[in-house]
């Protein structure tokens, strides 16, 4: 029994090109869904705050009311840290595009950016020191810098290579469209 309504990919399965009444360009989007890994160790740290929580009960019910205030701020940090893991990613909206990370959001307007391109390059593996040879979608700034926005390799894509490439390829044409087309040379 399919059940559309549950899904996100119904958005896609239009065949007309009309926009839909929720593509609000000036509201900040993630273009592609939290990866598996990303919201598996979300729901063990949910799972885990939830036995602190019950922890935090147990210490009330004996009485320990300093240790169960110490206990719940304890669940309250998890469940913070939780959400916070969900929001990590690369949002774009009309007004540029942000790399929201764990302790720290970057965003870049469009006007800012000189190139977004995908290469090959050294990754790191699930966002940890050990890196392994993948592609990067990255974001050149004005000034020279550069902006790590995706990799194959992260929480998000890791063994979900199409899923990357759509990403990508959106990011892409975001930067596209509400890009700074660069001046021809002569």
């Amino acid at each position: 029994m399919p059940l559309p309504f549950l899904t996100a990919d119904r958005a896609f399965d239009t065949t007309d090109h009309v926009a839909l009444p929720f593509d609000d360009h000036d509201q900040w989007r993630r273009p592609y869904r939290p990866g598996s890994w990303r919201v598996g160790v979300a729901a063990l740290a949910l799972l885990l705050a939830s036995f602190v929580l019950l922890a935090a009960v147990i210490i009330v019910a004996a009485g320990g009311f300093a240790a169960a205030g110490v206990t719940l701020g304890l669940a309250v940090l998890v469940i913070l840290a939780a959400l916070r893991m969900l929001r990590v990613g690369t949002w774009v909206s009309r007004a540029g595009v942000r790399r929201v990370g764990f302790l720290k959001t970057v965003t870049v307007p469009w006007a800012k950016v000189t190139f977004v391109r995908t290469a090959q390059q050294p990754v790191r593996w699930l966002g940890l020191p050990r890196t392994v040879q993948g592609q990067a979608l990255v974001l050149g700034r004005q000034g020279g810098e550069q902006l790590l926005l995706l990799t194959d390799h992260n929480a998000d894509f890791l063994s979900r290579v199409e899923a990357f490439d759509r990403a990508a390829d959106t990011v892409e044409a975001w930067n596209a469209e509400y890009g700074v087309v660069p001046a021809a040379t002569r």
